[in-house]
């Protein structure tokens, strides 16, 4: 017992690391590429050309993102369909955050100067980059989060996976709005030679290779540190087609019913969170302060994630779902009325932000037991492809929301070097719009929609669990009797 402890202990850690280098790699790309994009990347060129560059790259990123979200689950499938000696999912781990590591840091870089010499070139390679990078981020993305059914199909130590899981995601996450600053400033200095708080492009390129290296070291601590679970349930798997694959999604109605409130929370959350670097940069004019923000968020997430597996086991998961999304939305209002105020905003993001770690756990567990339900409701145990349905909606919020704050920086005036004082009235309120109104609209729809068609409760998988092991035990003595009366 010791011994089984001790590894399932060295597993959780294992697993936790990559999530903390994953998430770290997500909250930059999902983030603070937009805030490059729109303070720093273009400085060099006039403010109609400036605007102009914007708004086509973001929209170039939002087309590649909604184009590759379809292919989201072929890649569960391929990686449902690998057999390797060393699993079906470290390989693509690996190789993953390998490739989509070195095109971040290229995304990062204006190929040369390109930006001004010729900004057609620049946004073709831009591009290939972007797809590159997001394609093998798919495999990575897919093959961490689909190894969670894998690792064990018990309850308790599948959301112990699950919690020490977030536990990682959300330090890493968080880390970044801690370090991205003083990181550009310290980068800056090195190898731009500037002073005080001056930010240049070589430092966000350092920032990304720092980005990069916690991605990679992450996914390799968790290919050499846990191991997939062989039991009878997944050994009861058979290659999917691309047609199986998407007749496999759309029959498992608890799947899809989740995916449609978790893509309206996501999103709503995702442009909330993308747009508040921009609330210290661009109204409070105090973007050094964005740090405090970060650290009220990596400590109320980690005190968030730890509370989970003890509040879980009182009220389940739809309380702590639908009972968070009210909390946000209590965070919403306080946002409305801290205005310029430091204090007031940091209230806000702790009120805010505290059960957003909680949320996406009972969203992801949910979809992790929805690989059982949908093995007992088709006949069919589809892991990576089922799981790859997180994913593609964080990536399909993502891409909406780098559109939406694209537009929302260029219809604020926040963009390049602009000044709290020359954001007039008519623009903040623009920006409030983009950041708390439609949000607030998002997240209320979310709650409801899980409230009344999500029914997959904890209770009700393990039931699934159990019906699942005696008709496949039944099918194995029935097979083995008539094996043994074949050989007679």
């Amino acid at each position: 017992m010791k011994e089984k402890t001790e590894s399932h202990v060295k597993q959780y850690t294992s697993y936790a690391l990559g999530a903390f280098g994953h998430d770290a790699f997500y909250a930059t790309l999902s983030t603070y590429l937009m805030l490059f994009i729109t303070s720093e990347l273009f400085n060099g060129a006039a403010k109609g050309v400036k605007s102009h560059m914007i708004l086509t790259i973001t929209t170039m990123m939002m087309i590649i993102r909604l184009v590759e979200i379809v292919f989201d689950p072929i890649i569960g499938g391929i990686i449902d369909n690998t057999e390797t000696k060393y699993g079906k999912f470290k390989p693509w781990l690996l190789v993953g955050a390998g490739v989509s590591a070195i095109f971040l840091v290229l995304i990062f870089t204006d190929f040369g100067g390109l930006t001004n010499s010729n900004p057609m070139l620049y946004v073709v390679l831009f591009g290939i980059c972007y797809v590159i990078m997001d394609i093998f981020y798919s495999f990575k993305d897919i093959a961490l989060w689909s190894m969670l059914p894998a690792l064990s199909v018990d309850e308790k130590v599948r959301n112990n996976f699950g919690t020490t899981g977030r536990l990682g995601s959300t330090i890493g996450a968080q880390a970044v709005p801690i370090i991205i600053f003083p990181l550009i400033v310290f980068f800056s200095h090195v190898f731009s030679g500037t002073s005080g708080q001056t930010k240049t492009q070589a430092g966000w390129i350092g920032f990304a290779v720092v980005i990069a290296i916690f991605s990679f070291g992450g996914a390799l601590c968790t290919a050499l540190g846990t191991h997939e679970n062989t039991s009878l349930i997944r050994q009861n798997t058979e290659r999917t087609g691309v047609i199986g694959i998407f007749k496999a999604l759309g029959k498992n109605d608890q799947l899809m019913w989740l995916a449609a409130s978790y893509f309206l929370f996501a999103l709503g959350y995702v442009v909330t969170n993308s747009l508040l670097a921009y609330y210290f940069t661009y109204v409070l004019g105090q973007s050094n302060k964005f740090t405090f923000a970060g650290w009220i968020m990596a400590i109320l997430g980690v005190i968030s994630v730890s509370l989970f597996p003890v509040i879980v086991a009182k009220v389940h998961r739809k309380a702590i779902y639908v009972g968070g999304i009210c909390m946000m939305l209590v965070g919403y209002v306080l946002f409305l009325f801290a205005g310029h105020s430091l204090l007031g905003v940091l209230v806000s993001v702790a009120v805010f932000f505290f059960p957003y770690p909680m949320i996406f756990l009972a969203a992801l567990m949910t979809i992790t037991d929805s690989v059982e339900y949908g093995q007992w409701k088709n006949g069919t145990r589809n892991e990576s492809v089922t799981l790859s349905i997180r994913p593609l909606i964080d990536k399909l919020a993502g891409a909406v929301a780098n559109g939406v704050v694209g537009i929302a920086a260029v219809h604020s005036g926040m963009t390049g070097n602009a000044a709290p004082s020359s954001i007039s009235a008519a623009q903040l309120s623009n920006f409030k719009m983009y950041m708390f109104y439609g949000p607030m609209i998002l997240v209320a729809v979310a709650a409801i929609v899980y409230y009344t068609k999500v029914k997959l409760s904890e209770s009700r998988h393990e039931q699934i669990v159990k019906e699942l092991e005696s008709k496949l035990k039944a099918e194995k003595a029935e097979k083995d009797a008539k094996g043994a009366t074949d050989a007679q």
